[in-house]
């Protein structure tokens, strides 16, 4: 299982419950690899979407109210959600947040996707920073380049415990 996310320089990721950042070339990499794909979030993340469910994706919501979202699947528990993910293969299953679910499937994803932001979005939400934990490996990282008025590089990591 993998996931993806955008940080910022203190491993920020949302405010206000909203991305921190609007960078097209993240936009186009996030779409790139998620489309096809399984995307997994949480109830204030796929609410956060102006146009609802995002399109040419299996889009999978975790919510304990359960409230049925046009174009997801809506799961109301964990044991739920490992039901449904059953269903895919792993390796085209991407969790995309919010906050509290990256820290529930954090371990037991093998792949991260990380970009980062050469800026402070003065987050209120953080992703825990996989520098700083021993299970996770930077394998790739892209050189810093321009998207609008920040800078980012693209990261991946691996889960050296699974």
């Amino acid at each position: 299982m993998n996931l993806i996310v955008v940080v910022d320089k203190n491993w920020g990721i949302g405010k206000n419950n909203d991305l921190l950042f609007r960078l097209k070339k993240d936009m186009a990499f996030f779409k790139k690899t998620t489309v096809g794909n399984v995307v997994v979030m949480g109830a204030k993340t796929f609410e956060s979407f102006p146009k609802g469910a995002l399109p040419d994706r299996i889009n999978v919501v975790l919510d304990s109210d359960g409230k049925q979202r046009c174009g997801a699947v809506t799961v109301s528990s964990v044991s739920e959600l490992d039901e449904e993910l059953l269903k895919y293969d792993t390796e085209r299953v991407f969790i995309i947040g919010g906050a509290s679910v990256y820290r529930l499937m954090l371990e037991r994803c093998d792949t991260a996707y990380v970009t980062k932001v050469r800026a402070d979005g003065q987050a209120e939400l953080f992703f825990p920073d996989l520098d700083e934990n021993s299970h996770w490996k930077l394998i790739e990282q892209t050189p810093f380049e321009n998207d609008g008025a920040y800078e980012i590089s693209f990261c991946k990591y691996v889960n050296t415990s699974i």
